[in-house]
């Protein structure tokens, strides 16, 4: 069982016609929430308590859109973004952060990142941002 307390698989194949977004973030509160608002936009979501735990599972290769913290015990965010960069994946990164320095910023920009988000972030802030880089027909997977 994941950290927002879905079951994974089951749940990803429920709706497959959705984008999956997943958040990478050490807060639990921050993933159940941003989980929750993301579901209610429409989306499948999945969470996860680390960048290294994300990385080892297969979601990394099936994520339409990752939602990131720039500051996390162990990995940060820019070195989960780097690692995915290494791997060829081109997945959309959305930053959101309470704490980052403009420095952290613009290395995280400079590196292909779609958003880079400073808490407190609306619901409509967050559904733009999605809306941005997720297909615009349904929001459908992408191929």
């Amino acid at each position: 069982m994941h950290e927002d307390g879905s079951r994974g698989e089951a749940r990803e194949t429920e709706r497959s016609d959705r984008a999956l977004v997943v958040i990478v973030d050490d807060d639990a509160s921050v993933r159940q929430s941003t989980c929750r608002l993301i579901r209610s936009f429409g989306h499948r979501a999945e969470s996860f308590a680390s960048g290294a735990e994300f990385l080892r599972s297969e979601i990394a290769e099936r994520a339409d859109c990752l939602v990131l913290d720039v500051r996390m015990p162990d990995m940060s965010g820019l070195e989960v973004q780097r690692l995915l960069s290494e791997r060829g994946a081109r997945i959309p990164i959305l930053f959101i952060t309470g704490r980052a320095s403009e420095q952290e910023e613009q290395r995280a920009c400079a590196a292909g990142a779609a958003a880079f988000l400073r808490k407190p972030v609306s619901q409509a802030m967050l559904r733009q941002a999605l809306d941005d880089v997720l297909p615009a027909s349904g929001r459908e997977r992408r191929s």
